[in-house]
């Protein structure tokens, strides 16, 4: 089969694999699309990842054309998105069915071969049946999408609230479909919703998703806490979601939320992150609730984010698809890598398209 094979740092090949060799309780998935995420750039071109050689890409779909001992046969055939996460199941956490906590986990795509090839090897109990018309362009995007839900869920923010979103990269404009969309879906009264970003694309992709015209911020042309604050009355925000990771926003963030509000930290930093003493003075006197994720809830069971994604999308409330920027053949992926590694066009969703 092809695959996208790192060697080493920013020594990524496309070369002849062997098909993947089936464990027990494990099938193969032939890969039918495959998602470039933000993190797949550092770990290809900056600081690596955990052994070598490794195929790249935790965001993919495909179908099982193969199950192994152990595994169910009733799933060849079956269209499936992945669960990129592989949890231990011992470790406290995974006892509380959160494996998204899990201790030691392994990983699709960074700690075991991903989906950035034609084949990959994948426990049984990581796949998603995908209901009919879900597409899997829409199923390789189940990953982030679940991620934003998480992160929703997590802050919970009431129909009332004031609600920020700061960074609308893919997953801050997921947050922003789903937080529309809940209070859409709800029907009551609800708060402001408003968006700080850095590029005009993102402001014309919140506007298609919904957002109010003057309920967007371009942080590199103003002063982003001044926006917030303007438009919530002098009282800040009651729900921030700070997608970005850097200590700007994260800075931005406590300037800006309310006394007694929630805050929630989902971006990937990109380096130390460091409070100054004022900001950190701020969230002891305005005993500011702050919160982190990374990941999702993938249980198996209704209810869970990744089934409550799916539900979405079969109801038609959520189109990720429109996020999609750029579709490459997956044996044509570098492209795509290169124009997020070096930021020659203005992106979203980059998907990599299998046969």
């Amino acid at each position: 089969m092809k695959a996208w094979v790192l060697h080493n740092i920013d020594r990524l090949c496309l070369e002849e694999a062997p098909e993947p060799e089936l464990s027990a309780g494990e099938v193969l998935v032939e890969v039918k699309a495959a998602g470039i995420c933000g993190s797949d750039i550092p770990r290809i071109y900056k600081t690596g990842t955990y052994s070598y050689p490794l195929i790249p890409g935790h965001e993919f779909s495909g179908v099982v054309v193969k199950t192994g001992a152990d595994a169910d046969e009733k799933w060849t055939g079956t269209r499936v998105g992945v669960f990129p996460l592989i949890p231990c199941k011992a470790c406290a956490p995974c006892r509380r069915g959160q494996f998204e906590m899990c201790r030691s986990y392994s990983y699709l795509g960074s700690r075991r071969d991903g989906g950035f090839a034609g084949y990959v090897a994948v426990p049984e109990e990581n796949l998603i049946a995908l209901p009919d018309g879900v597409s899997f362009e829409e199923a390789a995007m189940l990953e982030p999408m679940a991620v934003a839900v998480h992160a929703l869920r997590r802050l919970n923010p009431a129909q009332k609230d004031t609600v920020v979103i700061c960074g609308l990269g893919t997953i801050g404009l997921l947050l922003l479909m789903f937080l529309l969309d809940a209070r859409t879906k709800a029907g009551a009264c609800s708060g402001k919703v408003l968006a700080v970003g850095n590029k005009e694309s993102q402001r014309e992709m919140a506007w298609k998703i919904g957002l109010s015209k003057d309920s967007y911020c371009d942080g590199s042309k103003e002063d982003a806490v001044r926006w917030i604050m303007e438009r919530t009355e002098g009282q800040g925000a009651d729900a921030f979601f700070e997608c970005v990771g850097r200590n700007e926003t994260l800075t931005w963030a406590v300037d800006s939320t309310a006394p007694g509000g929630k805050l929630l930290v989902l971006g990937n930093p990109f380096s130390d992150m460091t409070l100054k003493k004022p900001v950190y003075w701020k969230i002891l006197r305005n005993q500011l609730t702050i919160t982190g994720t990374w990941n999702s809830s993938f249980t198996r069971r209704a209810g869970d984010d990744w089934h409550y994604v799916l539900e979405c999308l079969v109801d038609k409330r959520i189109a990720p698809a429109q996020l999609i920027t750029h579709r490459f053949p997956l044996e044509e992926l570098d492209v795509g890598l290169r124009i997020m590694r070096d930021k020659t066009e203005d992106y979203v969703k980059i998907m990599g398209v299998g046969n």
